[in-house]
């Protein structure tokens, strides 16, 4: 695959979401959809910016990490692959931006990433990772540590964990 896009155009709000999986747009459809629901009691306006280009078909996940690189607010991407267009959940892989670099030694980044770089989340989920890494109210690995605890192993959401559904 050559080099992707260079993606410079995201507002520092707005969450990431990169299709990679391009087989079905009527999934895809629904996917959106539930990406651009109304968050939070207070029915917040969703804010992702969505990459719907065939360009990003199959792409890996070290080829997303090195195209979003130079997003120095981006703490988290959003990738819609082959498993989040063919589950019945449509969950995303959240990827953490955080590299070895970033942290203060080894032992730093070790903690940071102990459940891993990469956990799935429902649509609704990508909300309260965005926002609450944003702000430094939360940890990926908080969040990855969810998915882990969960059957299936994604995140699904303060709103789904708080009332048991999924």
């Amino acid at each position: 695959m050559s080099a992707l896009p260079i993606i410079t155009d995201r507002d520092a709000f707005d969450a990431l979401v990169i299709r990679t999986d391009f087989h079905d747009d009527q999934v895809w459809q629904a996917l959106a959809a539930a990406l651009m629901k109304p968050r939070g009691d207070r029915q917040y306006e969703a804010d992702v910016h969505v990459i719907n280009d065939p360009v990003w078909a199959g792409a890996a996940v070290h080829e997303v990490l090195t195209a979003v690189c130079a997003d120095e607010d981006l703490a988290v991407v959003f990738i819609a692959d082959r498993i989040s267009m063919r589950s019945e959940s449509h969950p995303l892989l959240a990827v953490t931006t955080l590299t070895r670099e970033d942290c203060a030694d080894d032992e730093d980044y070790a903690q940071l990433t102990e459940f891993g770089r990469e956990f799935r989340t429902v649509p609704a989920g990508v909300h309260d990772i965005h926002a609450n890494l944003s702000i430094g109210n939360l940890g990926f690995e908080e969040y990855a540590a969810w998915a882990h605890d969960d059957p299936q192993g994604i995140y699904r959401a303060f709103r789904y964990r708080a009332h048991g559904a999924g």
